[in-house]
């Protein structure tokens, strides 16, 4: 018996409320899953009410003998809301992580004995051996529709791609042809929809709505100097409504300008990858009941919070890409009239895009010289981390790609190659780092644009109904942003910015499988000047760096503030510059060394100079570069030291490793502690 609108309705009243009605679309989605049994994509603005259509479409589908539903999702963390909205309707759900991996065959009695009619999964648990050998077999022969949210991860055209929803290709292989699938999604362009069908399969139809958003009013703040853009949004955050979002593109950007508003009386708080679970949690519930004015977060806080009344986003430095861009200002003006959408672009987010492409895939020689260290033992990521210049991030990366590829699998006890040949697709890299080029260019063309905002985004996005200027954002109406700030607020915003002083933490062990091993002595925590990614002190500082051409006058004033604050155990008696294979940047620090050494009446003991021959160490991986860095510097030449600890001091500490070896040769060589200092840090 066909599902009605009317058994819809009734569903997605106990969602949403009494009086809640689907849409045509949606009920077009629900019909052609329920009723037509078909796979289908969903390309929907946020807001639509995705979740609730596949939700309904589940529950539906078990009124009618079907099995559970399987949905599988990166936001499990952020979708606590709309289960619970969905538990509220009857819909009964559960959730395998790795969290209850001791309750994994509990649940799994739930869903096979129907006492659970959605089941919900991260893509991560489709490539768990345990998972991927003993429940995903089952859960294929048994389901009633498969669900894949955020449906532009599977694709590598996607702004998003994640190369564990590939393994989604497994899991729909194994179903039997009456079993629907919705994959869904609000950010896809046209190549993105086309790869992502191809995935899905011959016969996938496809449901693409219009992408405006009527209560987003989109506007780009450029101020002569960008370093004045936290004192600028403190002067005008009282100008927006409600609570909201303001993203950042680092981590540490996040905690800075979080610290600034806190400073002038503004209740934010940073919310970052590096936050815990249970403090996001907290985080993201103070920010849906309004207790705070809003998080200052990365992309962390993305795809999957939902918050109605969200009344502003605010993005202190630009995405790299119209569709990234476009899916976090969605997180705005869903259930309110209004809400205020504004991009500070700062003079370093070209540098940080670049940075962040620079450690995507790596080159073929590098996942060649990975291929050839696995064997048919099972080798764990930490051994094969000492075997290849690759960081742990990126080696785990390319393992996932390496797997969907056929090339390597893996098992209990880490990876083995499978034998199979690996092809490096060239072209499809080539193709894709010069996709990756022009979405840039497409942000700097949005900042820069005399025409609709909206409009210019919806277009990007190949939004076929995208003909009509908005009549809201500032280039439509001409109301612009004032470029005014306050004076008070602006002095304590910059004196809580640019007060100096970035700790280092000291490394605490080597990496394995190297000539050194065990925990590292004789180094204590350091300093920076700052971090070159800093709102306020990093256009300076980098330009310090790139000219070479270092003056006491501003910087001894700033270097002197970071001394005087530093509370170190017992005061350095004596001051090293530590060398570098580049000559201009060694003259450098020795000069800022011999200032520190005459200010602070401490022992100028020389400089630990670069080894003859020595060449920079550009290895990423921990275990390369450790292992070249043992070679960089001439231990021949003596160092004029007192008793006492000794101050270390570089230009710039980057993975620190650098300051640690030198730093751990000279406290071996004169058992006294040592302290790193640097003009600047890159993390």
């Amino acid at each position: 018996m066909n599902a009605t609108r009317e058994e819809a309705n009734n569903l997605l009243a106990g969602i949403a409320g009494p009086g809640a009605q689907l849409r045509d679309d949606q009920w077009v989605a629900i019909d052609a899953l329920v009723n037509q049994r078909k796979r289908m994509l969903v390309v929907q603005r946020t807001g639509w009410g995705k979740s609730a259509v596949y939700f309904i479409a589940a529950k539906l589908l078990r009124a009618r003998g079907a099995g559970a539903a399987v949905i599988i999702s990166p936001l499990l963390a952020l979708m606590r809301n709309q289960v619970a909205s969905a538990e509220r309707a009857g819909i009964k759900a559960a959730t395998l992580n790795s969290a209850n991996m001791t309750e994994w065959e509990t649940i799994q009695q739930q869903v096979v004995s129907g006492d659970a009619d959605v089941l919900l999964i991260s893509p991560e648990r489709l490539n768990n051996p345990d998972f991927r050998d003993t429940i995903l077999p089952r859960l294929a022969a048994e389901t009633g529709l498969v669900v894949v949210d955020e449906a532009h991860c599977i694709s590598d055209w996607g702004h998003d791609f994640r190369p564990d929803y590939r393994r989604i290709r497994d899991l729909l292989a194994g179903l039997a042809p009456n079993i629907p699938v919705l994959a869904t999604t609000a950010t896809a362009n046209d190549r993105v929809v086309e790869d992502v069908r191809a995935q899905l399969g011959d016969g996938t139809g496809l449901l693409r709505g219009g992408l405006d958003r009527e209560s987003l009013y989109l506007s780009v703040v450029n101020l002569l100097n960008p370093t004045e853009r936290p004192a600028w949004l403190a002067t005008h955050l009282k100008e927006l409504t409600g609570s909201g979002i303001i993203y950042c593109l680092t981590v540490s950007a996040a905690h800075d300008l979080a610290d600034a508003l806190n400073s002038v009386g503004w209740n934010v708080a940073a919310y970052t990858g590096r936050t815990e679970a249970g403090e996001r949690e907290r985080l993201e519930h103070a920010l849906i009941n309004n207790e705070i004015k809003a998080l200052v977060a990365t992309s962390a806080l993305g795809m999957g919070f939902d918050k109605p009344d969200l009344g502003f986003v605010v993005h202190m430095g630009s995405p790299s890409s119209p569709v990234s861009y476009y899916q976090q200002i969605g997180r705005a003006g869903r259930g309110t009239a209004r809400a205020d959408v504004i991009l500070l672009p700062g003079t370093e987010d070209k540098e940080i895009w670049e940075y962040f492409a620079s450690v995507s895939f790596p080159r073929e020689e590098v996942v060649r010289q990975l291929l050839a260290v696995l064997t048919d033992e099972a080798q764990s990521t930490v051994k094969l981390e000492s075997q290849v210049d690759l960081s742990r991030s990126r080696l785990e990366q390319v393992l996932k790609v390496l797997d969907v590829d056929g090339a390597v699998k893996r098992v209990r006890g880490g990876w083995v190659s499978t034998g199979q040949e690996w092809i490096y697709d060239a072209e499809r890299y080539a193709g894709l780092e010069q996709a990756r080029k022009i979405e840039q260019q497409s942000m700097v063309n949005y900042q820069n644009t005399t025409e609709c905002r909206m409009l210019y985004l919806r277009k990007e996005l190949d939004d076929v109904e995208a003909t009509t200027p908005c009549g809201r954002c500032d280039n439509c109406t001409g109301k612009t942003w004032g470029l005014d700030t306050d004076a008070s607020i602006t002095l304590k915003v910059d004196q809580q910015l640019q007060t100096p002083g970035v700790k280092i933490a000291p490394r605490k062990m080597w990496p394995t499988g190297i000539s050194v091993r065990g925990k590292i002595a004789g180094l204590e925590e350091g300093r920076a000047l700052g971090r070159l990614n800093d709102i306020a002190r990093g256009p300076a500082l980098k330009a310090l760096l790139d000219s070479g051409a270092y003056s006491d006058d501003p910087w001894m004033a700033r270097i002197i503030e970071v001394l005087k604050n530093w509370d170190w155990t017992n005061r350095p008696a004596n001051v090293v510059a530590l060398g570098n294979t580049n000559f201009g940047s060694t003259e450098m620090i020795i000069q800022v060394a011999q200032s520190i050494a005459a200010v602070g009446r401490m022992n100028f003991a020389g400089v630990l100079p670069a080894a003859p021959g020595a060449e920079e160490v550009m290895a990423q991986n921990s275990a390369y570069r450790v292992e070249a860095l043992l070679k960089q510097w001439d231990w021949s030449k003596g160092l004029q030291l007192v008793p006492g600890p000794i101050l270390l001091v570089t230009d710039l500490i980057d993975t620190g490793w650098s300051v640690t070896v030198a730093g751990n040769g000279i406290a071996q060589r004169t058992s006294e502690k040592v302290l790193p200092f640097a003009l600047a840090s890159r993390g």
